[in-house]
């Protein structure tokens, strides 16, 4: 029986690279939707649980994606919620890449210094994949730290990462250089996850810190987030610290990516969210 996957976007047209990456990780068909809002979803929800029965429900999954990660979450509660019994489909969330980079990003840099115990920085944190990345990195142990240049905004953030995850970060209004600095004080770990094109922390005040064993940016467009690392570096050294670039996190986001959507096809009643998909890259990743 062939393999489906039924594609829900929220944008005007569905993703073509969630699509291709589907066809890769060895789908059949991708049956995709633009344009998808929350009330949409029961109805194209119920159209993949009845076609099909008992074991060959898992052949068919859902994806969803869209570029608004607020709209995606909430298209994940409306799929979970179609679901009755047994009869459901194996899904996975992966809105605006989300969940998949910052995965990517987290697993990077466990895999290059022990991290448990360090403190971590993430610049410009309060976005889908700064948050989730705080999330991963407590999760291993580390103090983190999320900046924003809105004070209020950190602290709400770090609020719905408490209520969501169990786990303390600290908020930081960071405004300018002063307080770039004044954050880096102490720290292990930094990340960037700002908005393409913004040079969030410059070269002069990373690469003189004692303290700063890895140094990473989830952006390609120049210049990157992290003054004087370039997004394909993986694992360089630059100023004696590690450093990963975009494209450096990108090859093993679209590893994570692809082996994701091909675990949706082993059960029929799977939810990948950031957590499974963590679990995942990291099992991909191990150590032989």
């Amino acid at each position: 029986m062939e393999k489906l996957l039924v594609q829900l976007d929220s944008d005007r047209f569905a993703s073509v690279f969630d699509a291709i990456t589907a066809y890769d990780a060895g789908v059949d068909h991708v049956l995709s939707y633009g344009g998808v809002g929350v009330d949409d979803v029961r109805n194209l929800v119920y159209g993949a649980m009845f076609t099909r029965g008992g074991d060959a429900l898992k052949n068919t999954a859902i994806f969803i994606g869209g570029s608004s990660v607020p709209v995606g979450e909430a298209m994940l509660k409306a799929t979970l919620e179609a679901f009755f019994g047994p009869v459901r489909v194996s899904v996975m969330a992966d809105p605006n890449g989300s969940n998949t980079t910052a995965a990517a990003a987290v697993l990077k840099i466990i895999r290059a210094v022990p991290v448990a115990g360090k403190r971590a920085v993430i610049f410009a944190g309060t976005g889908p994949v700064g948050v989730r990345a705080a999330a991963l990195l407590g999760k291993e142990g580390c103090r983190v730290t999320l900046t924003s240049r809105n004070l209020d905004r950190a602290q709400s953030v770090s609020r719905s990462i408490r209520d969501r995850f169990n786990l303390e970060v600290e908020p930081l209004e960071v405004r300018d250089d002063a307080a770039v600095a004044k954050a880096l004080e102490g720290a292990n770990i930094v990340l960037t996850t700002g908005a393409a094109g913004v040079e969030l922390v410059k070269q002069a005040l990373w690469a003189a810190n004692p303290t700063i064993e890895v140094v990473a940016d989830v952006n390609a467009v120049p210049p990157t987030g992290v003054g004087g690392i370039k997004p394909t570096d993986d694992g360089k050294l630059r100023e004696g610290k590690v450093a990963f670039g975009a494209i450096g996190i990108g090859g093993l986001k679209m590893k994570i990516h692809r082996a994701a959507v091909a675990r949706l096809f082993e059960r029929n009643d799977l939810v990948l969210d950031i957590e499974e998909i963590y679990a995942i890259g990291k099992a991909l990743e191990a150590p032989a």
